[in-house]
């Protein structure tokens, strides 16, 4: 029998996807550090993020990096210190910026941010939700929980968005949802109460919670709408700035950035996000959580899905077929 190849993109200069990747082959599949796993890629599923990272190009890149934070597959190998995992093992994942990605048929990914796919969810499923996912997840655990109180979430059409609502509904929120008008039907049948146009300035309500999507300018925009002692939550970007004068409405401001477990994540908090994330996970494969079928291209398309990510006219979710090239030659 002979042995597998890994296949990946790679990155070469600081450009557009298509400009920037560059397909590259081995004989050699990585190999796992001692509290590292490698899975065999089935799927990989594409995010903004992995286009914005690109054309910022982190300090700790270098050329032949490979991108990609979520994927989804089985386990080949563990290292000496895994515990509870094994090989063959079904497994989702959100990879950690700084470390070699999913655009790839194999990757070396740490124990702690996997999640164990339920068998009845596809892994092609399964590997559109994690970046998205526990985005939201994140987001409204930036909150404290206030039954029927009124949020608001902008972009609401989006795959974090569309979370959100459905998380925001699931604690008993009020939900008003903030989008292009194609997606005000999907949003009621989510749960959101009240869905209002992009144009709209003003609002009747005042809102316990914003969470903004878009970026900080269009968050601090927001703040007239907030109550006293309220949330803006901001998922895109960062509020450098307070809005409003200080003493004013006491607002409190929370930046979202689930990467940032790795940085500086306690094991504490690693286990929350293992054991919410295959909560959620269960709860899409049982459908108590709706999650749209994403759109899937071929290995081969990986730099053209990418870049269509950066333009209007998208596909809600596109996620990569990897299993061609993880057969055994």
């Amino acid at each position: 029998m002979k042995a597998e190849t890994f296949m990946a993109w790679g990155v070469k200069d600081k450009s557009t996807p298509t400009q920037a990747l560059q397909q590259k082959s081995t004989d050699a599949i990585p190999t796992p550090g001692p509290d590292d796993v490698v899975i065999r890629n089935e799927y990989i599923g594409l995010n903004p993020v992995d286009w914005k990272v690109i054309q910022n190009w982190p300090v700790s890149w270098a050329t032949g990096h490979i991108p990609g934070v979520d994927g989804a597959g089985t386990v080949v190998e563990v290292g000496e210190n895994v515990r509870g995992v094994v090989p063959g093992q079904r497994i989702a994942y959100h990879q950690d910026l700084h470390r070699n990605g999913s655009f790839a048929s194999h990757t070396v990914v740490t124990q702690k941010t996997l999640l164990r796919v339920p068998d009845i969810l596809p892994l092609s499923l399964a590997v559109a939700l994690p970046c998205p996912l526990m985005t939201a997840w994140q987001a409204i655990e930036k909150i404290p929980r206030m039954p029927e109180a009124d949020v608001l979430i902008t972009g609401a059409g989006g795959m974090v968005g569309r979370f959100l609502v459905q998380l925001a509904v699931q604690r008993n929120y009020r939900v008003t949802a903030m989008a292009s008008a194609r997606h005000h039907k999907t949003l009621r049948q989510l749960g959101a109460e009240t869905t209002i146009g992009w144009n709209t300035q003003q609002s009747d309500s005042e809102f316990f919670a914003v969470f903004d999507t878009v970026n900080a300018q269009h968050a601090s925009s927001m703040a007239g709408l907030v109550e006293a002692n309220g949330h803006i939550v901001c998922i895109q970007d960062r509020l450098e700035t307070p809005p409003l004068p200080a003493f004013d409405k006491a607002l409190s401001l929370h930046e979202v950035a689930l990467n940032g477990l790795f940085r500086a994540g306690s094991d504490r908090q690693w286990a929350q996000f293992r054991q919410a994330g295959e909560d959620l996970l269960t709860m899409v494969a049982r459908e108590k959580l709706r999650a749209p079928e994403p759109h899937i291209e071929p290995m081969t398309a990986l730099p053209e899905a990418l870049e269509e990510l950066t333009t209007q006219d998208r596909p809600l979710k596109t996620v990569i077929d990897v299993r061609h090239f993880t057969n055994e030659e």
